[in-house]
């Protein structure tokens, strides 16, 4: 059975974009929706010039209602019936009660080698910090903020001279290497860990 992904971003979408790529040929899954927070996020028109359907719910009318917007994504991506949510770049904080509705269906992908580095700034936090190593992770979504068991990284060595930007550039490859990979796994039933560096 061919699994119906939903992908939630904020942005321009790069990630929604090598996700949907990836969901051609023998994958189990096909994107079913690419909703944003944000009506003029760029990714909308990414995914609908690749023929996705998409909307919006646009966040800032709420306020700090988080139920509220999290009633009117619900009700924005239930018609579309999807069996899998996938955030990419999607930079609103759910509550426990969208989380839960979602339990075990929800993935999410982190610009760092979690637990390491839980939150924003990750990459300025591993420069200073003086590690050797930075990456991503995807793991699946609970109530705590980028907690959840650890379906797959990507680690990519800090070089010397390395900004949060030259830093972040690099690894946003990986990004987009190792997202795909673990939805294809996620989808097929397999939540074993996916684990991917620079050289391969």
């Amino acid at each position: 059975m061919t699994r119906r992904v939903a992908i939630l971003i904020s942005g321009g979408g790069s990630n929604m974009v090598a996700l949907a790529r990836s969901m051609t040929g023998d994958h189990p899954a096909r994107p079913c929706l690419v909703l944003a927070n944000d009506p003029k996020a760029g990714g909308l028109a990414r995914a609908a010039d690749m023929g996705i359907p998409v909307a919006a719910v646009d966040h800032r009318p709420f306020g700090k209602d988080r139920a509220g917007f999290e009633v009117a994504l619900t009700v924005a991506i239930r018609p579309y019936a999807p069996d899998i949510l996938c955030l990419a770049g999607f930079m609103r904080v759910l509550t426990a009660g969208f989380v839960g509705q979602w339990q075990g269906r929800m993935l999410n992908i982190h610009p760092s080698l979690l637990p390491k580095y839980r939150g924003l700034h990750t990459h300025a936090r591993a420069i200073e910090a003086g590690d050797a190593e930075a990456g991503c992770t995807v793991h699946e979504v609970t109530p705590e903020l980028d907690d959840g068991p650890i379906l797959g990284q990507a680690r990519v060595p800090i070089l010397p001279g390395d900004t949060p930007q030259t830093l972040a550039d690099r690894v946003l490859v990986q990004e987009h290497r190792l997202y795909p990979a673990v939805l294809r796994r996620f989808a097929a039933g397999d939540r074993s860990p996916v684990f991917l560096d620079d050289a391969g």
